[in-house]
């Protein structure tokens, strides 16, 4: 028993943690100490499905199957392996013998489409559309199933049928949907409407599939229907359309990895559904894993940048700086011609301090984005801007961060970032005020920019000022070495020697050299010998940071 409850509540904490592989192992570890416990078989399906084990946990199904207990998620997977198997036959009997009876097949989503699959797939093409068409008349399912029989009727030659269905479906939410309509309006020699489609959406360039088919039909070369081959892919389809609402949802299900999962076990060559459970596992944490499902995806050649991007910024969030760069190498060797990558490349360099190599980043995206509107170029300069001013280079970073503002001219980071730098180099002192202070209005409650108005004042002589913008950045920061040792700084400027004392030495406690915007040792010297002394000793003012930076175009994002 004691080991039991071990390998159980390291399974939980596995859970929690969404380590799945350990909590893979835990529960199974769990359910053959204790195998009359159906909650511990199903929570094990749950994880082995979740870590990619999906051949365990068939295996574990079928065994639930055979002795007569079979659980919900146990009724997928043996769904799933009858697919894989081609078992059709097989499969509509499943269906008929264990589907939840209170639901009208017709109103069944999961089931009745899959069964409606398994007939095309059995040979049994009429009772397959009769079957698809009864659940389309079915309010609210329409939209999906009438995209399901488009792809049936499609497979089968009946391109006309297949327009005109896949027009009234959901199709034009996803990549899938839209590559197979403009597949079908090709097979029906009506390229010049499947160019209008492909040329009427936004962000085309960023969708390498999109753009091999646009080329393609340009070109007057052979488009295929492809985008399935058969019944399996399109249960991985629907499989894909239920992990998609799953993880949309309000409180994200776990199920919604489970159903990418078993989409990719049945269609591995499916780059849509490798590419959905990596990004499912990237928002859980589990990078490793995720990691293994972009590989499979780039061996495929389908490379996605949305993708791609989408990934360095969570590598990044998580602290894998080094991946987030190698990735963001290998995204801008893949795509050259692509701005999006090389600002995600130099974002990444100045993440890590890295301000001189970042800037050739952001030339080369600001040169492809030379003829773009105003609003496309104004991060990129931002960022360059402060990679410039970190790296020493004032002249070249003001005018960026000039250019920056005259395209969003109330973005209060940005108006605090220059402002600040103005103060910092005792230059424009006034107009760098009034940016500061209007920063603080666009933003009053950000705690940074309450920090370089009050600094801001420090740098002006005008201290009594600077009290009460530092007292409340203090309230939203009370973490920060940096703002601390500024409200010392103010304390002991307008005579409040001991109070100035407390915040230098919270200042210390808080380990300020791990930022590298504070020098303890300076701190030290102002508790000794006060700061008046300290400045005496000083040729110059001391730099400090003239505001948080946005690591990303979606941090600076108001």
């Amino acid at each position: 028993m004691q080991g039991l409850a071990g390998a159980y509540l390291a399974a939980r904490m596995a859970t929690v943690e969404n380590d799945f592989r350990a909590a893979a192992r835990y529960f199974m570890q769990a359910a053959l100490q204790d195998p009359e416990d159906i909650y511990l078989q199903d929570s094990a399906l749950v994880a082995l499905s979740s870590a990619g084990e999906v051949d365990q946990a068939v295996a574990l199904a079928e065994r639930l199957f055979d002795e007569g207990r079979p659980t919900e998620l146990s009724g997928l997977l043996r769904r799933a392996q009858l697919v894989r198997a081609g078992d059709w036959d097989a499969l509509v009997t499943l269906i008929d013998t264990t589907r939840n009876p209170d639901l009208p097949l017709d109103q069944d989503l999961m089931d009745g489409t899959i069964r409606a699959w398994a007939l095309l797939g059995a040979g049994r093409a009429s009772d397959a559309v009769a079957a698809f068409e009864a659940m389309a008349a079915t309010e609210g399912l329409a939209p999906i199933v009438n995209y399901h029989l488009a792809l049936a009727r499609a497979l089968a030659g009946d391109y006309e049928t297949a327009d005109s269905l896949i027009a009234q479906s959901e199709a034009g939410g996803h990549l899938m949907g839209l590559m197979a309509r403009v597949q079908i309006l090709s097979q029906l020699d009506r390229r010049d409407e499947a160019l209008a489609l492909l040329d009427s959406l936004e962000g085309l360039e960023a969708e390498p599939q999109l753009v091999d088919l646009r080329q393609r039909l340009d070109q007057d070369q052979p488009v295929p229907f492809d985008v399935i081959s058969g019944p399996a892919d399109g249960i991985a389809h629907l499989l894909l359309s239920f992990a998609s609402a799953l993880a949309s949802s309000p409180d994200p299900e776990p199920l919604s990895l489970i159903h990418a999962r078993l989409a990719a076990w049945i269609a591995p060559q499916n780059p849509e559904a490798r590419l959905m459970s990596a990004q499912l596992l990237q928002d859980r944490q589990q990078f490793d894993l995720a990691e293994a499902e972009f590989e499979a995806v780039r061996r495929m050649g389908q490379m996605r940048p949305q993708a791609e991007l989408s990934r360095i910024d969570a590598l990044s969030q998580a602290d894998r700086r080094d991946e987030a760069e190698k990735a963001a190498l290998a995204l801008t060797a893949a795509y050259p011609g692509l701005p999006q990558s090389w600002i995600a490349l130099g974002d990444v360099l100045r993440q890590q301090e890295k301000y001189a190599e970042a800037v050739p980043s952001y030339d080369k995206a600001l040169d492809l984005l030379a003829e773009a509107p105003p609003e496309v170029r104004w991060f990129p300069l931002y960022a360059r801007g402060i990679a410039l001013e970190r790296a020493g280079q004032f002249d070249r970073a003001e005018a960026d961060l000039l250019a920056a503002l005259q395209i969003r001219p109330d973005h209060a980071s940005l108006l605090n970032y220059l402002g600040y730098s103005w103060i910092d180099r005792n230059e424009n002192l006034e107009r760098a005020l009034e940016m500061i202070q209007r920063a603080v209005e666009l933003s009053p409650g950000d705690g940074y920019i309450l920090d370089s108005l009050a600094w801001a004042y420090y740098r002006l002589g005008r201290y009594d000022e600077a009290v009460a913008p530092m007292e409340q950045a203090i309230a939203t920061m009370a973490s920060d070495p940096l703002v601390n040792d500024h409200l010392g700084d103010i304390y002991w400027m307008v005579g409040r020697q001991r109070e100035a004392q407390i915040q230098w030495q919270r200042a210390l406690s808080l380990e300020p050299g791990e930022s590298g915007d504070v020098d303890p040792d300076r701190i030290r010297a102002k508790l000794d010998r006060g700061l008046t002394a300290v400045l005496e000793d000083e040729d110059t003012p001391v730099a400090s940071q003239p505001s948080q930076a946005p690591q990303t175009e979606a941090d600076a994002t108001e």
